[in-house]
C-alpha cells in the first residue's frame, strides 16, 4: 500500500492506496473552510497551524495499514509554501523511520490523476483544469508527457469566483455559494463582458470581469445595500461570463486538437452549470466529457495516491534529504514539469 499526505492549500487529507488492486483503502479530508470563511480567503500562517494538528490526527488512524506500506507520497508543488512544509516534514518523517521511499507529486497532475481514482488510466485526453491557483488546458499523452496548451494570464477560476463572492459579502469558499444562488438568479440581468472574447489569443483572463463585478456592486450600493435578488442575479450573470470565456478558448483549442477524450479537473470542475456547458460543447465536437466524483474535485489525499501508483511502478523516488517545496512561477504555455 502506499499513504498520500496532502497539505497544498487549506485541506488537509491523507489516504492510503492498495497497490495491486488501486483499491483506494482509507481516506479522510480535514477543510479548513469554517476558519477561514471570516477572512474571505485563505491566511497561509493559520492553514499551516492547522494542518500541524488535523495531519496527525489524522495519521493515528493509518496505523493499522503501517506495515504493509510500500512508499509514502507527498505534494510538493505547487501550493502555499507554508502549508505544503506540513505535509512533506511528516512524509519525510514516515519515510525514514519506516525505511521506506518517499515520492514526491506534483499537485497538478494529482489532479489529473483524480480522473483515475480506484480505475485504470485512459490516456491520451485533454484535460480543462479549473482551481483555486490555475486555469489551464492540458493535454495529456502519457504520465511522462503533458503539454499546457492555454494557461490563465491573471485570476483563476476558483479564484475569481472567491473574489466575487466576497465583494458580494457571500463568504468564502465562493463558488458551490455563487452556483447555489445563480439557481435563483436572471443570467441576463447584468451586461458583463466576455474576457478576451476579440483576442486571437488562446488563453484565459477574468481580472477584467472581475472588476465588472466589483462596479455592479458599488452601483448597487455596495455588498449592504444589495438584496438577495441582486446578489443571485448578478452570481448568474458573472456565472455565464466565465462559462462563455471558457468555452470560447475551449472551442479554439478543440478545433485543432483531435483527441476524442477531454475531461475537467479541479476544484471549480465540481461546478455543475460549467460541466453542463461542456458536455454540450463535447457533443457539438464529437468528444467524450470525462468528469471526477465530485468528492475528489477539490483538494485530496486520494489523487496524490492515485499518481503515486504509477511513480511506485516507476521507481521515481527521491532521498528524503532532498525533498522540499518546489516554488513554481506562474507556468505559461509548455511542459508541465
Amino acid at each position: 500500500m502506499i499513504l498520500s499526505i496532502e497539505s497544498s492549500c487549506d485541506d488537509s487529507s491523507i489516504a492510503i492506496t492498495e497497490i495491486a488492486t488501486k483499491k483506494l483503502i482509507y481516506h479522510k479530508k480535514i477543510s479548513q473552510e469554517e476558519e477561514h470563511s471570516c477572512y474571505g480567503g485563505v491566511v497561509p500562517e493559520l492553514a499551516s497551524r492547522l494542518h500541524a494538528v488535523a495531519l496527525p490526527e489524522i495519521l493515528k488512524e493509518t496505523k493499522p495499514y503501517f506495515e504493509k506500506l510500500k512508499a509514502i507520497a507527498v505534494t510538493n508543488q505547487p501550493g502555499l509554501g507554508v502549508t505544503l512544509l506540513e505535509g512533506i516534514a511528516m512524509a519525510k518523517t514516515l519515510s525514514t523511520l519506516l525505511d521506506i521511499p518517499l515520492i514526491p507529486v506534483h499537485h497538478l497532475k494529482g489532479h489529473i490523476y483524480s480522473l483515475f481514482i480506484e480505475k485504470d488510466s485512459t490516456l491520451p485526453l485533454l484535460v480543462l483544469l479549473i482551481s483555486g491557483g490555475h486555469t489551464q488546458v492540458i493535454r495529456v499523452e502519457s504520465f511522462e508527457r503533458m503539454e499546457i496548451l492555454a494557461t490563465s494570464m491573471d485570476d483563476s477560476v476558483g479564484e475569481s469566483f472567491d473574489k466575487c463572492a466576497k465583494m458580494m459579502g457571500l463568504g468564502y469558499p465562493g463558488g458551490p455559494l455563487i452556483e447555489a444562488l445563480a439557481l435563483k438568479g436572471d443570467e441576463n440581468r447584468f451586461d458583463l463582458p466576455i474576457p478576451l472574447r476579440n483576442s486571437p489569443l488562446i488563453a484565459f483572463s477574468l481580472s477584467g470581469l472581475k472588476n465588472a463585478v466589483r462596479l455592479k456592486v458599488e452601483a448597487l450600493g455596495g455588498s449592504e445595500g444589495m438584496n438577495e435578488q441582486d446578489r443571485a442575479d448578478l452570481s448568474a450573470s458573472f456565472q455565464k461570463a466565465v462559462k462563455l470565456h471558457l468555452l470560447q478558448k475551449s472551442k479554439k483549442i478543440f478545433a485543432k486538437e483531435k483527441i476524442k477524450d477531454f475531461a475537467i479537473v479541479g476544484g471549480a470542475s465540481a461546478n455543475k452549470y460549467i460541466r453542463n456547458a461542456y458536455q454540450s460543447l463535447c457533443d457539438e465536437f464529437g468528444k467524450t466529457l470525462h468528469v471526477a466524483p465530485l468528492e475528489y474535485c477539490s483538494d485530496n489525499a486520494a489523487m496524490i495516491g492515485r499518481y503515486a501508483l504509477e511513480a511506485y511502478e516507476k521507481k521515481l523516488f527521491i532521498d528524503p534529504n532532498e525533498l522540499d517545496i518546489i516554488s513554481t512561477k506562474k507556468q505559461q504555455n509548455g511542459m508541465l514539469l
